[in-house]
């Protein structure tokens, strides 16, 4: 893993404001300690949640200035990851472990673990141990600098295939063409929230959630810090194309109208062209007296006719799908079990 850079932030008020609360809650005793909150989404992950949670703990471990508080969301596991979740709790006092009703998605994971956190400041991780937890402090003295967002960008995408790599280039692209809100490229779930920001993606109610747009649409100060992803450490990533796919056009109508407006502009190119190819036909027949062969060329013209009809209308659909869904307001997910074991004493904070 090559060594990451830390961006040097100049100070500020805002900054240094930070900074005093640190001292003072230092010089009040260990209880008074920030809080630090590791969000982790669970699917279907036995294979690897011990070794996460080792390397979590031994990280946190070494991390004196803050506390660590540790929550786990069980998307709805069909294996024994809810039952290994329930181990660790007893084996690290921090722990808050939330059991979905069932497989709401990771948007949905992450939403219940930013309600559920406590932290001043909260950190979004995958369970399989891509995001490398040795890279915690760095990313909490990005923020005690006074960073708002700690992006973690991939220095490459390599072990992907030149089709992942070429569509995902592509689709960043495209997003933030569309957008009013641009979204790092290569950058995922893997960051660093304050507090201020964690609050105001709270107050964003829509349940289609493409949370890597949320994250950035609020703004703040943000500074983006690379590092090289290792390959994941077991199992199989549970995404697959059509998932992908969905997710991909979820980001777009969510943050943009400009598909719509695109099949607008499409329409009008069509019907002038249209009105061309009237109009050549027109003066073709009246005035050169030359019969227009109309079978060919009026085949071609109601398909291209068709296919922008279609375009239009899928493109409408896609809309339409997520106003009924924000029209139901249905919750986002439903929590079915929590369990928390808080700890007690400044010693047992660290204790792995």
């Amino acid at each position: 893993m090559t060594p990451l850079s830390l961006v040097k932030l100049s100070p500020s008020s805002d900054t240094q404001s930070r900074r005093e609360r640190f001292i003072e809650r230092r010089k009040d005793g260990s209880q008074n300690k920030p809080i630090i909150s590791l969000i982790v989404p669970v699917f279907n992950e036995q294979e690897v949640l011990k070794a996460f949670h080792h390397r979590v703990c031994s990280v946190s471990a070494g991390i004196k200035q803050c506390h660590i508080e540790l929550v786990y969301i069980d998307d709805g596991s069909h294996d024994d990851s809810w039952q290994i979740l329930q181990s660790l709790t007893h084996q690290f006092c921090d722990v808050r472990c939330l059991q979905l009703s069932r497989n709401f998605g990771k948007e949905a994971a992450v939403t219940a673990g930013l309600e559920h956190a406590k932290g001043d400041a909260v950190v979004l991780l995958d369970a399989d141990l891509q995001d490398p937890p040795e890279l915690l402090p760095e990313m909490i003295e990005a923020w005690q600098q006074g960073a708002d967002v700690v992006n973690m960008k991939r220095a490459s995408r390599q072990g992907e295939s030149w089709f992942k790599v070429a569509s995902a280039h592509a689709f960043y692209r495209l997003l933030n063409w569309v957008s009013d809100s641009p979204v790092a490229e290569d950058v995922g779930d893997f960051r660093l929230l304050s507090r201020n920001v964690v609050e105001a993606i709270k107050q964003l109610p829509e349940r289609n959630r493409y949370m890597k747009g949320l994250m950035s649409w609020p703004g703040f100060k943000q500074i983006t810090l690379e590092f090289e992803r290792p390959e994941r450490a077991a199992g199989t990533t549970k995404w697959n194309y059509f998932q992908l796919i969905k997710l991909a056009l979820s980001g777009i109508t969510s943050f943009s109208v400009k598909p719509l407006r695109f099949a607008t502009w499409m329409g009008a190119l069509v019907s002038l062209y249209a009105f061309i190819f009237a109009a050549w036909v027109m003066i073709k027949t009246l005035i050169f007296g030359e019969v227009v062969q109309g079978y060919p060329s009026m085949m071609l013209t109601i398909l291209a006719l068709g296919g922008v009809q279609l375009l239009a209308i899928g493109i409408l659909g896609e809309y339409i799908a997520r106003l009924f869904t924000e029209a139901k307001q249905r919750p986002i997910y439903l929590v079915m079990t929590e369990h928390y074991k808080p700890c007690h004493t400044a010693e047992q904070r660290h204790e792995v």
